[in-house]
């Protein structure tokens, strides 16, 4: 690999959730590289204050846009201006995710609470908004040299959860999270078909970041880990740049685990 291949210098690249944690760590990284950033989440005062974290980078230009990926009418808005803004759009990067609280009824609740209401909003935010969005930016995706697509998905899209780490906290693992996230991994595997040869698309299988969790459920998470701890966000800063970059110029439809090896078992 060369130094070439990861300089986004003129690329224009879009993050979904950039606000979020994942997102901050992301354009910082994607800024030292060169790239003009569209920066899009629902918390504004997020997205304004990573703007002012991110002034005097190598990045020449940042864009913010305040969207609530759940409006279908403002999001349709939103990714209908912005290909009217760029001709060219040489990534997208979907860090973007219905996550919940605890406090959210009818969300972390046992399966018979679960409700409809919340089901349908992580499904219309996880999952349909992004073939909304794809299929609106596809035409400037198009045009872009090289253009990549990268869906954080994560390892219960793939898995079954395991109740036990959730004994004793407040934590909780909804039904419509994982369905989206599986959803979310088969929509890659079918853009990847659908828009090659000249988009590719990917996803990352993200294992559990730590944040601030009960120090039990670390442990008891940790011990199927085979590298021993939870993930942080640096750790899939790596995959993500890679899978944008034309390092993986042959790589399309790949769901890549960046899980610490917890998928082995």
């Amino acid at each position: 690999m060369s130094e070439t291949e990861f300089d986004f210098t003129g690329k224009n690249l879009i993050v979904l959730g950039a606000a979020g944690h994942l997102g901050r760590n992301l354009c910082a990284r994607l800024t030292s590289l060169g790239a003009n950033l569209v920066l899009i989440d629902k918390n504004k005062v997020g997205l304004d204050e990573l703007k002012s974290s991110l002034s005097g980078s190598e990045s020449p230009y940042i864009r913010t846009i305040g969207c609530d990926l759940e409006e279908e009418g403002h999001r349709t808005e939103v990714f209908s201006d912005l290909i009217k803004m760029y001709s060219e759009v040489h990534g997208l990067i979907n860090c973007a995710s219905f996550v919940g609280d605890s406090k959210l009824p009818g969300w972390n609740v046992v399966f018979e609470n679960q409700s409809i209401d919340t089901w349908r909003r992580a499904i219309e935010v996880n999952l349909t908004s992004m073939f909304e969005i794809c299929q609106i930016l596809t035409p400037s995706l198009k045009k872009a040299k090289g253009a990549s697509i990268v869906n954080i998905a994560s390892i219960y899209g793939e898995k079954g959860p395991r109740w036990d780490l959730y004994t004793g906290t407040s934590l909780g693992n909804p039904a419509a999270y994982s369905v989206s996230k599986g959803g979310l991994i088969q929509l890659t595997r079918w853009l990847a078909t659908t828009l090659a040869p000249s988009i590719r698309v990917n996803s990352i299988i993200a294992g559990g970041i730590e944040r601030d969790q009960p120090e039990d459920f670390k442990a008891k998470y940790c011990r199927d880990v085979p590298l021993g701890r939870m993930a942080t966000e640096t750790d899939l800063i790596g995959p993500i740049t890679f899978l944008l970059s034309s390092a993986s110029s042959y790589v399309t439809g790949e769901a890549l685990h960046v899980d610490g090896g917890r998928g082995i078992w």
